[in-house]
């Protein structure tokens, strides 16, 4: 067992004026040590107890042996423990439960989550470049340029925009959010779902392509991308051309699968975009014989002279 020393035996002769500083005084002594306190139980009128933040021990849920996972824990149930009370004047004091440590103290505290936490300023600068499509490992370039002494890791750069991303659903799942995004901006979109209430095929074409799709609906551009997102879902993009000899994107579809029934449903969507008085005089595709067939079969309803 190692002595924390007298540092926080003087604490225990102080009276503080609330119970931040009285945790902040608790967490410096800590740290100048090469320890890291961490609040384990507390009721914010009442008291606060503190600990190390290896104190604990590490508990599976899992009932059956071979299905107990295989981890490292860092919680070592180390004893230490301080006592926050608040007196009856309105003060608080410190009350030493016990001040030793069954480990060695850190030389390095960015072994320490709880070190590695950005302040609030830190936070919101993630929160504000992250959305401008800046990559992780240069937000944290930049925080470290403004603050040497950061101690947080690109996995805290990630972890800090999941839970943005967490924050910014409210509960919705990320289609859900994507299908609201799309309702709000007033976006011309439709789903399609399998027995399971997956979806599997999603239409949308902003309202300034639907303009443009219905004043130049000559000559449509077809052509499938695909493993270009973390869904592996195809994506058809449909893309006309103006009189100014300009193209623009008319729309966009994300399929299940590049096969016939796949395109026949995109294609339906798409003469609903068009509308019945337009007549497409020409589809050019890179031979893609699914989507050739889905267009021939669709010829009746998308009026199209030529392919």
């Amino acid at each position: 067992m190692i002595d924390a020393s007298d540092e926080f035996l003087s604490l225990s002769t102080k009276l503080f004026e609330n119970r931040e500083d009285l945790i902040s005084d608790v967490r410096k002594i800590g740290l100048l040590q090469g320890y890291v306190m961490v609040i384990k139980i507390s009721k914010d009128n009442s008291y606060v107890v503190m600990g190390c933040d290896r104190g604990g021990c590490y508990r599976t849920y899992s009932t059956l042996e071979d299905k107990k996972k295989n981890s490292v824990s860092r919680w070592i149930n180390c004893p230490f423990k301080i006592l926050g009370r608040r007196t009856a004047e309105g003060l608080w004091k410190v009350e030493i439960s016990s001040l030793l440590h069954n480990h060695e103290p850190s030389t390095d505290m960015a072994g320490h989550p709880c070190c590695r936490r950005f302040a609030e300023e830190e936070a919101l600068q993630v929160k504000q470049v992250s959305r401008a499509g800046i990559k992780p490992r240069q937000i944290l370039s930049s925080l470290r340029q403004k603050n040497p002494g950061l101690l947080a890791i690109s996995r805290n750069i990630y972890s800090k925009i999941a839970q943005f991303r967490r924050e910014s659903l409210g509960g919705r799942s990320i289609i859900q959010a994507l299908l609201d995004e799309l309702g709000d901006a007033g976006f011309s979109h439709n789903v399609k779902y399998d027995h399971c209430g997956h979806l599997t095929h999603l239409f949308f074409a902003h309202p300034t392509s639907i303009e443009l799709t219905k004043s130049y609906s000559n000559v449509f551009v077809m052509d499938c991308t695909y493993k270009t997102n973390k869904y592996k879902m195809p994506l058809l993009e449909i893309v006309g051309v103006s009189s100014f000899n300009k193209s623009f994107y008319s729309c966009f579809v994300f399929m299940q699968k590049e096969e016939q029934q796949d395109y026949q449903w995109a294609l339906e969507m798409f003469s609903k975009l068009v509308g019945a008085d337009n007549h497409l005089v020409a589809i050019i595709t890179d031979r893609e014989l699914a989507l050739m067939k889905a267009i021939q079969r669709a010829r009746n309803f998308l009026k199209c002279v030529s392919l």
